[in-house]
């Protein structure tokens, strides 16, 4: 694939949005690297093009969003985690404008970030995106909601929805590790898995019973494993992977595949590749989440986009 650049030196307006309440933020550090990034722009495209924008709560992203719609900004950094991209893009692909984008990495999960090797070092991020190098990015959406890097349905997505974000903010990932723990012992100690979903590929005929899914975007999964070979953020196609038992043994071994990045190994997880998904559940509102947050519920109508967006990295 042949390398496309851009003259970030030409832009005319520059916004960096951050997103303070990302990741674990409590000696500050983060604020003082936003601050550099800032700076940093600055001095790469001059002092009247570029702008922050700080995020206090989420319900200020339409106006964020049309804000830069509004400016016709050309390119917007994003210093959040994966939930906060999640939801700009969202927001600006919904009015139909989708400047470049590039992401600084401020997160509890920074998967995006990860995958396009960009650094948290503020000076090796701007040599960085300073070159102007474009990445495609396919976008998949779920039920119009878009997701970056993974979605899913099941045993994750249940953590996922019961974390809190002030568990988020001062625990971090071991947020995700305890209440993990306590969902295993709550629905799993002495019963088998309750739910139960349908999953159809690609408008097939045949529907495929599954205990939990994972729908990967990206090579990456839960911060560090790489479960989908091929999986990535340029490419067009939904990486799948369908959990088909309902034991507590069932479960720890799906756990052992994860952590071992070998999914392929177990004969009862069904891996596939598509461009569309459907998911049924026998319960009523099922929590999926996407990049990191519980958006949607079942039933789930995902799809990927035709069109990929650009980035810069």
């Amino acid at each position: 694939m042949s390398i496309t650049y851009t003259d970030v030196t030409k832009f005319k307006k520059v916004v960096l949005v951050y997103n303070r309440n990302s990741g674990k933020q409590l000696f500050a550090s983060m604020m003082a690297k936003v601050n550099e990034v800032f700076k940093l722009l600055k001095e790469l495209v001059g002092f009247k093009n570029a702008e922050m924008c700080e995020i206090k709560y989420f319900d200020q992203l339409p106006e964020i969003a049309q804000k830069i719609v509004d400016a016709q900004a050309d390119w917007v950094i994003i210093a959040g985690g994966d939930g906060t991209i999640r939801a700009l893009i969202e927001q600006l692909g919904n009015r139909s404008y989708t400047p470049y984008i590039s992401v600084f990495p401020a997160g509890t999960v920074n998967l995006v970030a990860k995958e396009l090797l960009v650094s948290g070092e503020p000076r090796k991020w701007m040599k960085r995106v300073a070159k102007g190098i474009e990445v495609p990015v396919y976008l998949g959406r779920a039920n119009g909601h878009v997701f970056l890097t993974v979605t899913g349905i099941g045993f994750d997505s249940l953590v996922v929805d019961s974390v809190s974000e002030t568990e988020k903010k001062l625990l971090n990932k071991l947020a995700y590790v305890w209440q993990g723990t306590e969902l295993m012992r709550k629905e799993l100690l002495f019963n088998n898995w309750r739910y139960r979903f349908e999953v159809r590929f690609d408008d097939e005929a045949e529907w495929h019973e599954a205990s939990s899914v994972i729908v990967g975007k990206s090579r990456y999964y839960a911060g560090r494993y790489n479960l989908f070979n091929g999986a990535s953020l340029s490419s067009p196609l939904l990486h799948v992977a369908l959990f088909t038992g309902c034991k507590r043994g069932d479960f720890m071994r799906y756990a052992a595949c994860i952590a071992m990045e070998a999914l392929s190994l177990d004969s009862d997880i069904i891996i596939r590749k598509a461009r569309k998904l459907e998911i049924r559940c026998n319960a009523d509102n099922f929590a999926a989440e996407l990049d990191g947050d519980a958006v949607t519920c079942a039933p789930l109508s995902i799809v990927m986009e035709d069109t990929p967006i650009k980035f810069l990295a």
